[in-house]
Formats: structure tokens, C-alpha cells, sequence
């Protein structure tokens, strides 16, 4: 765990990202005078790396405007899946969920932040060739490949939140950069072209946990991107029996020629075949609940056991070999470390970004106010802002095909916590709202009766552990890895492209249910369940329906059905049922297709060359997309 649990190798890490956000943060153009010195060395790209995956800290471990910005969290809160929920002042995460909006620059940040990456990214693949790379053409070309893929992933997120967007893939920026083009026909060409330059250019191996991008992580968010494209913008349908063929941009590494279905499962092939990854024996071992520590105490006859955990392999818990943080199928991720500090600064920086705070903002409100966070009441998990509960839907439809099949799925419990029946002293707080009944287990932070006091972290227990400069545990000290992409995912989308259960069958198998044969609606169950509240839920809804697929589509009915639902409110059990803020799910859905308004504030700047999108415009009744306060 050490690997994680940083020491004075991180500081000087952080001290090296925040020196060359300072520098990068500068506008290129007016930079040209350095252009012929910088970069000069292999390890001054190594440094330009670092800075352009750093933005995913600041997405995934910070929050601006009293939200967490990490896209996967957002889309989570966004899908039937998630409520918005949180104390009666949290307005930003319900606005979120109800496809609303507090202020016209609310959503902002993401927006400013992904341009930033896009920005580093360029300016490292237009500067590469500055330095001599004779006799070391293969750290030249990984390198040059993680450009390509970060842009490329930066791009998907910016496109998938807030749809056309300007393209812009050099550090000149011309004045037709500057115009909005069709993400359709325009931006994924691009973000495919950048991964299949990626998984060309990259060495064919695996990064193994570095945190580096690799040839099998670019095949896999290939086919991710691809995958959203033709379901969502060319209304594929069911991809098993469809097709569609995408046009790619020629550069360094893509020679440009089409993309197609069969090159997509090729690519996943290669990932099985080639990449080394396989599924950990137990679901559980992929989240920090099953922690040895956590085990043992579950073991030893004294004080606290959670007893979900105790049935488990100790070699499989979650900070053994080749379990939790760089576990054998994870392929690309978020990491996080002990750097946190409240002095941190910069453009796109700020004091938590070492931390997952997905933690923190799901972690248990608990009745704070009244019990202080005391272990007794929620023990093995810890407090935090309970922003984001899971909806009563996910438990109630979980259950319903458990129920219809005659079996349990481990899934289910170990993703979710049935706060009646696991956590039966929990009482509420008393302004929370939108409450279910239900809690996310997945990166929920966990306590230990070993630790000093109620708020601790079991981190603060492993070994090479040192408090970080933010001096909180309660917000610092969250070192779980946030799953971008998982061999999982490989398997489910193989089956889901070629009807082929066989890969499907792995992950059923993994779960403990049993092994089918392919349906659609049976792959798209098995990724609701295997993915659960992991942000991949809304994206696949919205590509299952088609873009401009109006209110009767997939993610229309499903968002819909979470109407009628009893819901706790200002502490009061099934005080409230569940409603739409201002008309209804189904209506906000039809007129935005899921798309985020770009900000008021960008759209401004851009003199015209940004057009607001539809369902928050003009066009648009301003009290359908206006926050109402419901509680």
C-alpha cells in the first residue's frame, strides 16, 4: 500500500505539478520565445505528461460551487440510478438531478477544466520533436501516444456533457477554431483518430498500475467512444445487429481510412487475448470495505465485526496483492495520494485534488447534528455530505430480477447499503432531502475500531501513512482509486457488439447469478448492475436511445419511473414522494438529450461562436430549466 499511502516522494511530486501548472496555464502564443528551449530533455515531456493527466485530480478529487466535479459523479447523479439529495442548502446536486440550473455558469468548471487537458495535451504533442530523441524512439512515441489519448479522452467528456463544442488541436488557436462544430461529424472523428493514434503509437504492454495510459486502455475507450457515437448520434440501435462506419483524421499514428464495428472488436479481442487482465475471484475485492484491516476486526472477537466481509479469502480483500488499487482488471484509472493541501493554487488545482472526494460527498450525513458521526450508528462506514443517494428504483429493480430469477446477486449488497436493514441504528439528518433509504457502498469511506476517533480513516492505519498538509481526514484522507475503465467493462461490451455471451457469462459468473445467453435487455441489466453508481449508466441509457429520440426513448421512461417514489425528507420517513422540480424527467430529458447548458459565461467571450443548447435557451421555457426550491 505504500505505493498509495505516499511519503516525501509526493511532496516534491506535487510541488513539480503545481510548477508547471503555473507555466502551462500561460497562453501558448505568447510563449513562442521559450518554444526553442522548452521542452529540451526527455524528462521536461515527462513533466508536460504529468501536468496534462493532473487535471483528472482536479476533476475527480475537488469540489467548486459546493459540487464534486468528476464527470462520472455528475453522470451517476444524472441517470435513475442517483438522486440529487443532501441537506436542504445542497441545491447545486439537485438542480443536477432534476436537469435544472441555480445560476447561468453553474456547470462552468468541467467545462474550463477539460479545455485546460485539451490545451496540455496539444501543446506536449506540438512540442514533442523539440527535444532529441536519437537512439529513444519508443519513450518518444509512449509519450506522443498519452497525448493522443489524454486529448481524446478529454474531448469524449467534453462532448458527451456539453455536446458541440469548438475543436481545437493546436497551440495556434485560429479564428475557425474558435467556431462550434458538430461533435457528430467533427469532434469523435477526432477522439477516435487520438485513440487509434494512442494504441498505435504506445508500447504494447501494460502500464501495470502506474497510472499511465497504455495500449489496451486506448482499444478500450475506443471502443467506448465508438460505442456512444453510433448508438447515440447514428441511432444505431441494438449494436449486435448493427453497424456504422466513422470516418477518421490522418496524423501521426492514425493514417486516417474508416473505423468500423469489426476493428472495435478487434481491438476489445486483443485486450483479452494480449492484455494480461482478468476479473478479481471476489466483486468485493475491487472496494475499500474489504480492507484486511476491516477483515480482521471481523475475525477477532472483540468490539465491531462487519460481518458482510467476513465470508471473504483474506488474500482477496482489498489492500492484498493484486487486489484494490492496481487490481488485475483495473486498466485505467484515477489515482490518489497524500499531497492534499489547502495552499495548492493554480488554474486548474485546487487543495483536495489528491483526494478522492467522491468519498466525502457520499459518505453517510448519519443525523450529524445529533450524533456527531458516532461509530455505533453507522460503523464500518464513515461521515460525509450524503450528496448523491442511490434511488429507490436501482434497489427495487435489483431486486425484482433477483426475485424473477430465483437468485441472489453478491452485486447488489456489495454496491449499496440498505440503511434499514445493514446501518439499523442510522437515524437522518434533519434537513436532509430526497433520502431513499439507501447509501453507496462503492468508494464509501470505512472506519475502523482501531482508529483514534469516530471520523478516522482505516488509511490512517496502513502502513506508510502520513497525514497530509490538509490536516482533515475527514476530507484528505481518500486514497481509492476512481475506476475509469475496467476489464469488466471490456467483456460486457464484446457481448454487447458480437451477441457473443461468452464474455458476458465471465462477469454473471463472477456475480454469483447465472450464466445466459444473449439478450439486450439482459446486457444492458448486467451493466446497470456491474457498473452501479460508477458514472456509466446515464451514457448508456442516452445511447441505447438515440439522439432526438423525444420522450418515449430508453433514458426518457427510465428517468421518468423514479416519479411516485416515497422519499425522505427534513429526517421524516416517506414524508414526500418523489417529483420533478419544475415539469417532469421525461420533458427535460426529450429537449436537452442529456446535454448540460454551456456556460453563460463562455458563451459571452465567444462573441456568438457558442450557441447555448437546446432545452436552455430561448426556446425553452426559462421555469422548466430554472431551480425551484421542492423542500
Amino acid at each position: 500500500m505504500n505505493k498509495y499511502i505516499l511519503s516525501a516522494l509526493v511532496a516534491s511530486s506535487a510541488a513539480l505539478f503545481t510548477s508547471c501548472n503555473d507555466m502551462l496555464d500561460t497562453d501558448p502564443r505568447v510563449t513562442e520565445m521559450t518554444a526553442a528551449t522548452f521542452p529540451g530533455k526527455p524528462a521536461d515531456v515527462e513533466a508536460l505528461n504529468t501536468a496534462t493527466y493532473s487535471i483528472m485530480n482536479t476533476l475527480g478529487g475537488g469540489d467548486q460551487s459546493g459540487v464534486l466535479n468528476n464527470p462520472f459523479y455528475w453522470w451517476s447523479i444524472m441517470s435513475d440510478d442517483c438522486y440529487g439529495s443532501g441537506g436542504l442548502q445542497d441545491n447545486v446536486i439537485k438542480s443536477l438531478h432534476h436537469f435544472t440550473t441555480a445560476s447561468s455558469n453553474q456547470y462552468e468548471y468541467d467545462f474550463t477544466c477539460l479545455y485546460g487537458g485539451i490545451s496540455r495535451a496539444n501543446n506536449m504533442i506540438a512540442t514533442i520533436d523539440n527535444v532529441d530523441w536519437t537512439g529513444n524512439t519508443a519513450q518518444r512515441n509512449q509519450l506522443l501516444g498519452e497525448g493522443y489519448f489524454m486529448r481524446g479522452l478529454y474531448y469524449m467528456w467534453l462532448s458527451q456533457l456539453y455536446g458541440d463544442v469548438p475543436l481545437i488541436t493546436s497551440t495556434t488557436i485560429t479564428e475557425d477554431m474558435k467556431q462550434e462544430v458538430s461533435a457528430e461529424t467533427a469532434i469523435y472523428p477526432q477522439i477516435l483518430s487520438d485513440f487509434v493514434s494512442a494504441k498505435n503509437l504506445m508500447k504494447p504492454e501494460r502500464a501495470n498500475g502506474s497510472g499511465h495510459a497504455d495500449k489496451f486502455a486506448a482499444e478500450a475507450f475506443m471502443a467506448r467512444a465508438w460505442m456512444f457515437w453510433a448508438g447515440f448520434y447514428k441511432k444505431a440501435g441494438e449494436l449486435a445487429n448493427a453497424d456504422a462506419t466513422i470516418e477518421l483524421v490522418e496524423q501521426e499514428g492514425c493514417p486516417g481510412g474508416t473505423l468500423s464495428k469489426a476493428d472495435i472488436v478487434t481491438a476489445l479481442k486483443d485486450i483479452v487475448t494480449n492484455g494480461g487482465y482478468k476479473l478479481c475471484e471476489d466483486f468485493r475485492s475491487l472496494w475499500q470495505y474489504s480492507n484486511s484491516l476491516l477483515w480482521d476486526e471481523a475475525h477477532d472477537g472483540k468490539g465491531h465485526a462487519y460481518e458482510f466481509i467476513a465470508d471473504m479469502k483474506r488474500e482477496n480483500c482489498f489492500d492484498m496483492p493484486g487486489m484494490g488499487n492496481g487490481n488485475t482488471e483495473e486498466i485505467f484509472q484515477i489515482q490518489f495520494m497524500n499531497a492534499s493541501s489547502w495552499n495548492i493554487s493554480g488554474t486548474y488545482n485546487n487543495p483536495r485534488m489528491y483526494s478522492n472526494y467522491l468519498s466525502c460527498f457520499w459518505g453517510l450525513r448519519n443525523g450529524a447534528s445529533q450524533d456527531n458521526g458516532k461509530r455505533d450508528k453507522t460503523y464500518p462506514f464513515n461521515q460525509g455530505w450524503g450528496q448523491g443517494t442511490p434511488s429507490v428504483n436501482i434497489w427495487a429493480d435489483w431486486t425484482a430480477a433477483e426475485e424473477a430469477g430465483g437468485y441472489t446477486d453478491l452485486r447488489k449488497k456489495a454496491s449499496l447499503i440498505d440503511l434499514g436493514e445493514e446501518l439499523a441504528s442510522y437515524t437522518y439528518e434533519k434537513d436532509d432531502c430526497e433520502e431513499s433509504g439507501y447509501a453507496v457502498k462503492k468508494y464509501a469511506d470505512v472506519n475502523l475500531d482501531a482508529c483514534a476517533a469516530d471520523n478516522d480513516s482505516w488509511w490512517s492505519k496502513c502502513p506508510g501513512y502520513s497525514a497530509s498538509s490538509l490536516d482533515n481526514k475527514q476530507q484528505g484522507d481518500h486514497f481509492e482509486d476512481y475506476y475509469l475503465m475496467r476489464y469488466a467493462d471490456v467483456l460486457l461490451m464484446l457481448t454487447e457488439l458480437t451477441g457473443d455471451a461468452q464474455y458476458m457469462n465471465q462477469v454473471q459468473k463472477r456475480a454469483g447469478v447465472p450464466q445466459t445467453g444473449y439478450s439486450w435487455k439482459i446486457v444492458q441489466d448486467e451493466r446497470r448492475w456491474e457498473f452501479a453508481l460508477e458514472g456509466l449508466r446515464f451514457n448508456d441509457m442516452r445511447r441505447w436511445s438515440g439522439i432526438n429520440s423525444g420522450e418515449t426513448s430508453y433514458a426518457a421512461k427510465a428517468l421518468q419511473a423514479q416519479t411516485g417514489k416515497s422519499i425522505t425528507v427534513k429526517g421524516k420517513k416517506n414524508a414526500m414522494t418523489m417529483a420533478h422540480m419544475t415539469c417532469s424527467w421525461t420533458k427535460r430529458y426529450a429537449d436537452t438529450n442529456g446535454f448540460l447548458p454551456k456556460p453563460q459565461s463562455q458563451i459571452n467571450l465567444m462573441n456568438g461562436a457558442l450557441k447555448q443548447n437546446p432545452g436552455w435557451g430561448e426556446e425553452t421555457p426559462a421555469n422548466e430549466y430554472t431551480y425551484k426550491v421542492l423542500y
